[in-house]
């Protein structure tokens, strides 16, 4: 069994960063509920615990709690933004609303490096998000690091190797916060840097075969990385109990169901079912233009077709399916969790009764870059481990507004040229995602010597690690105004073409 470092989740929308970042280190990391008793810490063998931030107060009347008990563990802790605020208040210290709330980036003055300062410049820029703040330190605590508008943005018990910070270490917008939380992880907690994909596909697989046993398996294929990687890992497991469904949903991209009958069906040798119900997605599209509404209309469509494929698979146990950690995190309500609600993922939850079929979720505890490297560890080309992200609805959150087919034809062809530039150039490989918006509103252009009046194409082009925080990619002007021309004079029905230049936060990758 691994070391295992905890993260107890206080509904903050990057607890899964955290835990991402940790494993980032080689460490095993695993996500609990934030009142979950010291005893099952303390028996899982945790070395280390970190503290989520989250959008509550320490004042509010439901304000989430752990298990007062694990400051008794003699484990390190480490508490981020509400983390830290809740070690202010249930260690005798004094938590106050602070009188202006920070948000955004800020200067972190560091006074004592330390164990979790080691190696860092004395000042830091770092991202924050909060209402509150220390106002009072616990007894036991120093300060260590301040920002302009709180004396005790970071501080240390060092005889209890307790450790609090105003900051989000975890997110791209702190610089160097990699290091901070390798400091605590390595330098306070000794944990080794031992764990590897190889350890989680030895236990999926082995995991995978007790939960189905002689049973099949039906997989929603669609060519992407997730439910290629996750054919691949179930497949090693059980073989032929595993049968593939791909439904072509008339949301997909130029080729893409010509290109997955190729690899799947013709090179990989799986037992890969092709299912055209487009006229039936579509049809129930018609008119809808609220993003919500159409994610809930893709998801319970994409479910009934898997409901009618069973008739020429057979009798199946497992519905199986490519969900990561960034799906579930998104798509947890207020309620089980505290994190809010962002948007509903077509492939996260639960299953209609009289389906009789039960969830398989191989990937489920995993991020996208450890999914790529499970992909590669699994023998599988480059072309699928390295594709970029595809949504489960398709191209119906990046036809914004009500979805008809001349405006899927459109984005298609506009997609088709930005890929295909992408990849020519070579920066298909270096980014997380490309892709095309459709925006429903129209611009005057001018085509030869006539003045058209048409839509207007946004370019998505992004850097991240996870997708739970993302930057927009500086392309070459020169790349962007070739694909720019091209797609105005290729594409007809299109006018012109935005750039989006927005970061996540405060902005999505997708539009929808």
């Amino acid at each position: 069994m691994p070391q295992t470092i905890a993260v107890l989740d206080f509904g903050s929308q990057y607890t899964q960063v955290i835990a991402r970042r940790v494993r980032e280190c080689q460490i095993f990391s695993k996500i609990y509920h934030h009142a979950t008793p010291a005893a099952e810490l303390r028996a899982d063998g945790v070395i280390g615990i970190i503290l989520s931030g989250g959008p509550s107060s320490v004042f509010a009347k439901k304000a989430p709690m752990p298990d007062r008990a694990i400051f008794d563990l003699g484990v390190p802790i480490l508490g981020i933004c509400y983390g830290i605020q809740l070690m202010g208040h249930l260690l005798d210290g004094q938590v106050a609303k602070s009188d202006h709330r920070e948000y955004g980036h800020g200067v972190l003055t560091i006074a004592k490096p330390g164990r979790l300062f080691a190696g860092l410049p004395k000042k830091l820029t770092v991202w924050n998000s909060h209402g509150d703040k220390v106002m009072k330190l616990p007894p036991g605590f120093v300060s260590i690091g301040a920002t302009e508008n709180s004396p005790f943005a970071a501080i240390e018990d060092r005889k209890r190797n307790f450790f609090g910070i105003q900051f989000h270490p975890e997110v791209f917008h702190t610089e160097r916060g990699v290091d901070v939380l390798r400091n605590f992880l390595v330098g306070v907690c000794k944990a080794r840097q031992d764990w590897t994909v190889r350890d989680f596909i030895e236990k999926a697989v082995a995991d995978i075969r007790t939960q189905v046993g002689d049973e099949r398996v039906i997989l929603g294929l669609s060519g992407g990385v997730d439910s290629s990687i996750a054919a691949a890992l179930i497949h090693r497991a059980i073989g032929q109990q595993l049968t593939c469904i791909f439904v072509d949903n008339g949301l997909l991209r130029r080729g893409e169901r010509e290109s997955v009958d190729a690899l799947y069906q013709r090179n990989f040798k799986l037992d890969v079912r092709i299912v055209d119900a487009s006229a039936v997605f579509l049809r129930r599209l018609k008119g809808v233009a609220e993003p919500e509404r159409k994610r809930k209309i893709i998801g319970r469509t994409f479910v009934e077709v898997f409901e009618k494929s069973l008739k020429s698979v057979g009798p199946a146990g497992f519905l199986a399916q490519g969900t990561l950690y960034p799906d579930v995190i998104e798509s947890v309500a207020i309620g089980a969790n505290p994190a809010a609600l962002i948007k509903t993922h077509h492939n996260v939850g639960g299953l209609p009764k009289r389906m009789k079929l039960k969830l398989l979720e191989p990937l489920r505890e995993l991020f996208k870059d450890e999914v790529r490297r499970v992909g590669a560890e699994l023998g599988l080309p480059r072309e699928v481990v390295w594709r970029q992200p595809f949504p489960g609805p398709g191209l119906g959150v990046r036809v914004l507004g009500e979805i008809t087919r001349d405006k899927l034809e459109i984005l298609r062809g506009a997609d088709a040229i930005l890929q295909e530039e992408m990849m020519t150039s070579g920066w298909y490989w270096k980014v997380w995602q490309s892709f095309c918006v459709f925006l429903p509103v129209k611009s005057v252009g001018v085509v030869g010597d006539e003045r058209n009046y048409a839509y207007v194409i946004a370019l998505r082009v992004v850097e991240s690690i996870d997708a739970m925080t993302a930057d927009w990619t500086r392309l070459p002007y020169d790349l962007v105004r070739k694909i720019s021309s091209r797609i105005t004079n290729e594409v007809r029905g299109v006018s012109r073409v935005v750039l989006d230049v927005s970061s996540k936060p405060p902005a999505t990758i997708e539009w929808e």
